[in-house]
């Protein structure tokens, strides 16, 4: 384990000096804001499971309990994904991001690890007492975050491969979709529907989108050692790429539709979504500032929570609503 590092020209002697759950408080709203991601993540794994039941065809909502349990699994998935990266990063934190909590001494990688260990022994039992089924794919899942952990075993290969480094990551997004999605298919004991193929890629492609969005930037807002799209393809090759992969998953999201059975009306609303969130990168082309560059990183936002929504929760609240 890395030494806990001790502060520098960010640090703030009154924070670092307070109680551990107030400073842990200052993290996760800089690093992983629970309520926001949380949120989100329960979103996501809501989606997930009505897109599975509305392939399947199968009547109502799982069970409230199931879902309860399930979505404290997914969040503190995603949470453990953050301190593993805090750990993965901390070299790089250190010498170009010393704003961040922990090179300026907030809270230390002993007390990241004891949390993540804590975090990870109450998943197991709470999987364990409510549905031990789910817990083949939690395995998974965290093996493959292990995996992530220890880029794989070639990290400096990975470094010099961004491609690589992007694609091999994003696998643990559909990986918790799989778990979230199990939470209906998996313990009503049947086989997963094939539309969900589709509804996986989409969550991979998302986070894709969500990626290169978030590194686009205006030429004023490089800095060194911050890698960005911009920096590596110049600004029109990462407003293609960015445009490329937005989409690939609209094709995608068109096919997954297919498969739920969704008519008409939802392929226009992809597509009209689409649209909406592709100016911001063409503006940015035009006008290479700060306020647009900030607008492509929302618009990769509006785009994933629209395609949760359009895609699995809006026909699953439609169905419970008015049927």
């Amino acid at each position: 384990m890395k030494l806990p590092i001790q502060g520098n020209a960010f640090s703030n002697a009154e924070e670092n000096g307070a109680p551990f759950f107030r400073r842990f408080y200052i993290y996760q709203k800089e690093r992983f804001p629970l309520l926001g991601h949380g949120l989100l993540v329960a979103a996501f794994s809501f989606s997930a499971i009505s897109y599975s039941r509305i392939c399947r065809g199968a009547d109502g909502f799982v069970a409230i309990r199931t879902f309860v349990v399930g979505i404290f699994t997914t969040i503190s998935l995603f949470l453990l994904v953050r301190i593993f990266d805090e750990f993965k990063d901390a070299d790089d934190d250190a010498r170009f991001r010393k704003e961040l909590p922990v090179p300026r001494g907030l809270i230390t990688f002993r007390e990241l690890a004891v949390i993540g260990v804590v975090v990870a022994l109450v998943q197991i039992v709470v999987n364990l007492v409510f549905f031990p089924k789910m817990l083949w794919i939690y395995a998974v899942v965290v093996g493959y975050l292990l995996l992530m952990g220890k880029e794989f075993f070639v990290a400096e290969w990975l470094k010099k491969h961004q491609f690589w480094y992007v694609t091999s990551h994003m696998f643990i997004i559909p990986l918790v979709d799989i778990y979230a999605s199990g939470l209906d298919w998996l313990l009503a004991g049947v086989q997963a529907p094939v539309g969900l193929f589709f509804f996986f890629a989409v969550s991979y492609m998302n986070g894709i989108v969500l990626e290169v969005g978030r590194k686009i930037r205006a030429p004023e807002r490089e800095s060194e050692g911050v890698l960005t799209y911009t920096s590596m393809l110049g600004v029109p090759g990462a407003i293609r790429l960015w445009l490329a992969v937005l989409t690939v998953t609209l094709l995608l999201s068109i096919a997954a539709s297919v498969f739920a059975g969704y008519g008409n009306g939802v392929l226009a609303v992809l597509i009209i979504v689409f649209l909406i969130c592709a100016l911001p990168a063409a503006f940015f082309l035009r006008s290479r500032n700060v306020k647009l560059s900030k607008m492509i990183e929302y618009a990769s936002a509006a785009w994933t929570i629209a395609m949760y929504l359009t895609l699995g929760a809006g026909p699953m609240i439609s169905k419970l609503l008015f049927h």
